[in-house]
């Protein structure tokens, strides 16, 4: 995998200069942020060419691909969008090709289609470093000299100074606040586009398609619509983070799956189901292999702690050791299934699938109602099944086929969760109070079920060691917290629902 770099910085714009000028002086900031010294590192020529697809996909999703030689960082550069402001770079050498590393981080938004140069940025860039105490750097300040050229067709060119003020590694952010005060104080005004190539696209033309230029919703059809193309994003969006192996990243990918698929079937009075149960299989397919990884991830955490928190008396033969053995194996399985799902051309088509969607949407006649008039009788059709789900299980005496019901009743808690929020937006704060009600019932099925499947790990765990010649004493005595921890959400599980009733759905969705 190549370098990543926490980027950090702000940008501000400055007139061009004259024919034969140099840079334009930088104020005096000492003292800001703990700036006790600026230090001129002269002046260096970066020429840098963008990658893009040909309808600019990668720039539309604030993600930006060079290929830049000149500097001390030459080779090519991938950055992805964290917070305003904020970008996470990686790097690799300079090279001929996109290296393949770079290209599979690439693969949900290009869909298959090649990037090829767009934007030639020709950068002379005047480097003054902030230091503090002990000569510690705080900023890098660059005033950048640019021209632009855009390529492919007709040539158009364009140029214009700017200044960045990038924060060094392990420096605190609130510096670039008291220098971005002594800056604007200084008359520079902050940038108006988030990086070179975003400005040199808007200028040079045609520019990407501004993000949320779909009309404000106004029918449930829009409102479902807005909902569905937000969840299409974050997959798009969570597929390189998956693949960076960032924390929560399958978590929430996962989510962003259910919640689609939750819509497409919650919602079939408004998108015909018979074009969208094909995509909500996929979805249903997608969902299931990140599980497998998602849920091992949760599971090793929870045995971990579990292991931790024993006294040592009570850690009787390699308990350590058979627990990371178990857990490295599984994970390992587990995270090479998910890579491979996010390389398979099932993958792909499943996203392609999602944008037709999109594009064209299999509208319904209620699609044109008003939100009020259609959203909740979807959100209560939903909990209609999960209460029947809930009382089925609760008759069941404890044991499997009790487990068996009341994991199917938290999938279906999912899907009413999943459908209220869909609706908020239309229905407003009713619908937001009743999904705050049945996540209670969600989370506490969830801890039943997390307990359940916990026993399982264990049982497996202390088969093996047993077969090994160890104790299986430890994984005994979890086995039983388990067991218990699994009655105590079917004890609490009655006074919960009472909670989220029928009535009590129907009023807080009526406001």
């Amino acid at each position: 995998m190549a370098d990543t770099m926490r980027e950090v910085e702000r940008k501000y714009v400055l007139p061009s200069p004259a024919e034969g000028d140099g840079p334009p002086p930088l104020p005096d900031l000492t003292g800001a942020g703990g700036v006790t010294a600026a230090r001129a590192e002269g002046t260096t020529e970066l020429d840098a060419v963008y990658h893009d697809t040909s309808d600019l996909r990668l720039a539309a999703g604030h993600i930006t691909l060079r290929r830049r030689e000149g500097g001390h960082d030459e080779g090519w550069h991938l950055k992805f969008p964290v917070a305003p402001g904020v970008r996470d770079e990686l790097r690799a050498p300079l090279s001929a090709e996109l290296p393949d590393d770079l290209a599979r981080l690439l693969r949900s938004r290009t869909r298959g289609a090649a990037v090829a140069p767009v934007v030639r940025l020709r950068t002379s860039r005047a480097i003054t470093r902030l230091l503090g105490r002990g000569g510690r750097p705080l900023v890098e300040l660059a005033v950048d000299a640019v021209r632009a050229e855009r390529l492919g067709g007709s040539l158009t060119v364009t140029a214009w100074t700017e200044i960045e003020a990038e924060l060094a590694p392990d420096a605190d952010p609130a510096v670039l606040d008291k220098v971005d005060k002594k800056l604007r104080k200084a008359g520079l005004a902050p940038a108006p586009s988030a990086s070179k190539l975003a400005r040199a696209l808007a200028e040079t033309g045609p520019p990407p398609p501004p993000a949320g230029s779909v009309a404000e919703p106004a029918t449930a059809g829009d409102h479902l619509l807005a909902y569905l193309r937000e969840q299409a994003e974050a997959i798009a969006a969570l597929d390189p983070a998956v693949r960076r192996d960032l924390p929560d990243s399958v978590h929430r990918l996962r989510v962003a799956t259910r919640r689609a698929r939750s819509a497409l079937r919650s919602y079939g009075k408004i998108l015909d189901r018979r074009v969208t149960d094909p995509i909500g299989g996929e979805l249903r397919w997608l969902g299931g292999r990140l599980g497998v990884d998602r849920d091992t991830e949760v599971l090793g955490a929870h045995l971990r702690a579990r292991v931790d928190a024993l006294p040592a008396a009570l850690l009787l033969g390699p308990v350590e050791a058979r627990l990371r053995r178990w857990t490295a194996g599984n994970g390992a399985r587990s995270r090479d299934l998910t890579l491979a799902t996010l390389d398979s051309d099932r993958y792909l088509a499943l996203l392609g699938s999602l944008d037709a969607l999109l594009a064209d949407p299999p509208l319904r006649r209620a699609a044109d109602a008003a939100p009020r008039a259609v959203l909740p009788k979807a959100v209560l059709k939903e909990y209609g099944k999960l209460a029947r789900r809930v009382e089925h299980a609760l008759a069941l005496p404890p044991g499997e086929e009790r487990d068996l019901a009341l994991h199917s009743a938290r999938k279906a808690a999912k899907r009413v969760r999943y459908a209220a929020e869909a609706a908020r937006p239309g229905v407003g704060k009713p619908a937001k109070r009743f999904a705050k009600r049945v996540k209670r019932v969600q989370q506490l099925l969830g801890e039943h079920q997390d307990a359940v499947v916990a026993r399982a790990a264990l049982r497996e765990i202390a088969i093996q060691a047993h077969a090994a010649g160890e104790t299986a004493f430890t994984w005994g005595l979890l086995f039983a917290r388990e067991d218990e921890r699994a009655l105590a959400a079917e004890r609490e599980l009655p006074r919960v629902w009472a909670r989220a009733s029928k009535h009590a759905a129907r009023a807080a969705l009526a406001g």
